[in-house]
């Protein structure tokens, strides 16, 4: 999915029942210390609760007070989110401190900490630090995106698994309503050229004439099918990728993290990629062509062989680093200058502003990494289309740069741009939805 995802730890909210004060966690979990199986704490077991609380916290403050002075300055948050590979500005900074600041000094210190984070279920400086940080999970039907990231908490809690079957089921539902514009994409990079030209309006009524309404989602049950093992497989690498460069390291640095995310992304990529090469040929196909999925992979495999499953992984897998890459980047630079410029008293800028900031940086990223997509996309295609060449990688390039110039590597990118607000709002409007029906957020 592509997508971004960065996650908080939400709070626990106080009431009393009976004389007992229930702690309620986001997501429906007893409390800590809570012997009760009914959920009820005692006076003595939150006693012992606080307790702890205050002694995890203790050591959390020690952690982030970094010269021991007994206070926290802007300069040791500042230094607590490069630990994890965040940058931030001063002035976010300035604004996460003045969150918690009561007296005006503009540190904090010990009882300013304890009482501000005393029910929240933080563990670990990780923790605190995606505390603070806010984002939202974005699919528009690329692949390419880094995977999305968990805290220890959401892992150990399970809650990691409720928000990728939520993203899962918003990627389904976007792609599903976006799926007429990717096949015309498709059309576009596969078939339009200097002697055949095909425009949006045009290759609509094509497809229609062809096969009916009903043809503008062919190749949509695939693209559908791949998100949720794609995703899996994202994530377990992910983990695993970042254990091993982390090594003896407290945390990954901005770079080790793009690492990580490009490696996992491209694990996922060489295991699902045979179906990235269905999708192609059922996007393409004519009425009747084939019965349906194991139709298609059954001639593939009899007139091609195996290795056609793998037609144009190469550009496939290179287009990561710039998506990937530029996508990032992109978005913390927009969502950091915005909150400079425009947010005086908040480190979090809302969720149009990041939406907005997810959509350009993920057209920038498409326009970085669409020569590649469009080769990949001719490469899986080719066989399948007579009297078309057979050619590589760099082949396919020359010949496109030959017979339509520059242009021609950008065929079909309209379409594509145009999916993707529509892709990134139902997208996001269906993840938030699925959170609240899986208990991931409290509605």
């Amino acid at each position: 999915m592509g997508g971004r995802s960065r996650t908080g730890v939400g709070p626990r909210q106080g009431r009393t029942c009976n004389g007992n004060l229930i702690l309620q966690q986001q997501g429906g979990s007893s409390p800590e210390g809570d012997t009760d199986p009914h959920g009820g704490l005692d006076l003595e077991e939150f006693s012992r609760y606080l307790q702890e609380r205050e002694r995890r916290l203790l050591l959390l403050f020690h952690s982030l007070d970094r010269n021991q002075d007994g206070h926290i300055d802007v300069s040791e948050i500042q230094q607590s989110f490069r630990a994890l590979g965040i940058s931030i500005s001063l002035e976010q900074a300035e604004k996460i401190l003045h969150s918690m600041d009561r007296d005006g000094t503009m540190t904090i210190d010990w009882q300013e900490w304890r009482d501000h984070f005393l029910l929240h279920s933080l563990e670990n400086v990780e923790d605190v630090v995606y505390f603070w940080k806010h984002s939202t999970v974005l699919d528009i039907g690329e692949c390419l995106t880094v995977p999305d990231e968990f805290s220890e908490q959401e892992k150990l809690s399970g809650m990691w698994w409720k928000q990728l079957v939520a993203g899962a089921v918003a990627g389904a539902v976007s792609r599903t309503g976006t799926a007429p514009l990717d096949r015309l994409k498709v059309f576009m990079q596969v078939h339009a050229s200097k002697t055949n030209k095909l425009n949006i309006l045009g290759g609509l009524k094509n497809m229609i004439r062809e096969g009916g309404m009903r043809s503008l989602w062919r190749g949509n049950g695939i693209n559908v099918l791949k998100i949720a093992p794609e995703s899996a497989i994202k994530f377990m690498a992910y983990e695993q990728i970042k254990r091993a460069i982390r090594g003896q390291q407290e945390s990954l640095h901005v770079q080790e993290r793009f690492v990580a995310g490009s490696l996992a992304g491209a694990t996922a990529q060489t295991i699902i990629y045979p179906m990235e090469v269905l999708k192609t040929r059922l996007t393409l196909r004519r009425t009747g062509q084939y019965k349906g999925l194991l139709d298609c992979a059954w001639q593939i495999l009899e007139r091609e062989g195996p290795r056609a499953f793998y037609r144009g992984y190469l550009p496939n897998v290179l287009g990561i680093i710039p998506y990937a890459g530029i996508d990032l980047a992109v978005y913390e630079t927009l969502k950091n200058r915005w909150l400079q410029q425009y947010s005086h008293d908040s480190a979090d800028p809302g969720i149009l502003v990041l939406l907005a900031c997810g959509t350009v940086s993920s057209t920038c990223g498409q326009i970085a990494s669409y020569p590649l997509a469009l080769v990949r996309t001719r490469m899986q295609a080719q066989a399948s289309i007579e009297g078309a060449p057979q050619l590589s990688m760099l082949g396919l390039f020359r010949h496109i740069l030959s017979q339509d110039g520059v242009w021609g590597l950008y065929r079909g990118i309209a379409p594509n741009f145009m999916k993707v607000i529509p892709a990134v709002s139902i997208s996001y409007v269906v993840y938030e939805n699925m959170k609240q029906a899986l208990g991931v957020t409290s509605r």
